[in-house]
């Protein structure tokens, strides 16, 4: 698949929600705990909460298409974003989800290094000299369509996002799950 494929197969609703998320987030700065977005089809939330969609500047013209962002209560911070993701199912009228998260990424030729145990494999990524800080938003729709975008911290400008369908393919999975029928994970995690 071509880089141009790859970009029309991308659903631009779920782009534009996540590129918006990114752009709110990164106006806050950098060491922000995990958040959790709901996405709701913005026609239907104008129709359903005319008053709250005028407060954030929404109508009828901007809803055709369109994904509203609508963040969740902070997450606890003692527990992972994953562990977290892995007890939520969405309510039907929420027609995707995304999350924000930060993270240490090291280079490939530091797998082979990184240690078994938690703690020790967290302090050797904070300590490695090649370490970079990246902020992923990663969100996914019922319909199957997911994006990311990554922001380093040493390239913390609009113009070095780097956006695409399955960027982060561990986290679009869990983001996915919490998006299927209740039941529908627990035949999967049987099957497994």
């Amino acid at each position: 698949m071509s880089d141009f494929d790859e970009i029309l197969d991308v659903d631009p609703a779920l782009a534009a929600a996540v590129l918006e998320i990114e752009g709110h987030v990164a106006a806050e700065g950098w060491d922000r705990p995990a958040r959790l977005y709901a996405l709701v089809d913005t026609a239907q939330l104008v129709r359903r909460e005319p008053a709250l969609a005028s407060a954030m500047g929404l109508d009828a013209a901007s809803a055709q298409g369109s994904l509203t962002p609508v963040e969740q209560d902070q997450l606890a911070p003692d527990q992972p974003l994953e562990v977290v993701l892995e007890s939520i199912v969405w309510p039907e009228d929420v027609a995707g989800c995304a999350a924000v998260v930060e993270r240490l990424v090291l280079p490939p030729d530091a797998d082979a290094h990184i240690p078994e145990d938690q703690a020790a494999a967290e302090e050797f990524a904070r300590e490695h000299p090649d370490r970079q800080e990246v902020r992923i938003v990663a969100g996914a729709t019922r319909a199957g369509a997911t994006y990311c975008a990554l922001r380093l911290r040493s390239h913390d400008d609009d113009q070095s996002v780097v956006g695409g369908g399955d960027l982060v393919p561990a986290l679009l999975q869990l983001l996915r799950a919490t998006l299927e029928e209740p039941g529908a994970g627990h035949e999967r995690e049987n099957e497994e």
